[in-house]
């Protein structure tokens, strides 16, 4: 069942922007980029408690992804990504990202904190922040 709702064009947005975000960290570095992305629509907290769609989750100004000023963002979803974005409309979610709703590539060693978000683990180049309990109760 879904956690999020989605049509098929949701579901090819979503794999573009994981594509966009991290395709040079393999599908995990994907699966981790993306359960950041699907948690930014799952959960009303934060940045993001106007975020209800993949689309305002892609395209929110500010706060949003970089890529979405892209070209690489704009090419056609191939099936590996689309086949990785279906997992987490289903409701998977990776390691270190499950909790995340923010990460980002620092040039050297992760922050222990973002903007005051802890750190919640490292996947290659991307940091992965998730908020506080206090922030976002609902998170589980």
């Amino acid at each position: 069942m879904a956690v999020i709702p989605a049509t098929e064009q949701d579901v090819q947005v979503l794999a573009r922007l994981m594509r966009a975000e991290a395709e040079g960290e393999g599908n995990l570095g994907m699966l981790n980029a993306g359960t950041t992305m699907v948690n930014r629509v799952r959960f009303n907290c934060s940045d993001f408690e106007d975020i209800r769609t993949i689309d305002q989750m892609a395209f929110q100004s500010p706060g949003g992804f970089e890529a979405v000023q892209k070209g690489h963002f704009y090419q056609r979803a191939r099936d590996n990504e689309i086949q990785l974005a279906r997992r987490l409309i289903q409701g998977e979610r990776f390691h270190p990202a499950q909790r995340s709703l923010w990460f980002f590539r620092p040039p050297g060693a992760c922050d222990p904190d973002w903007f005051g978000q802890p750190l919640i683990g490292r996947y290659k180049l991307h940091c992965f922040y998730e908020p506080t309990p206090e922030e976002c109760p609902e998170m589980k």
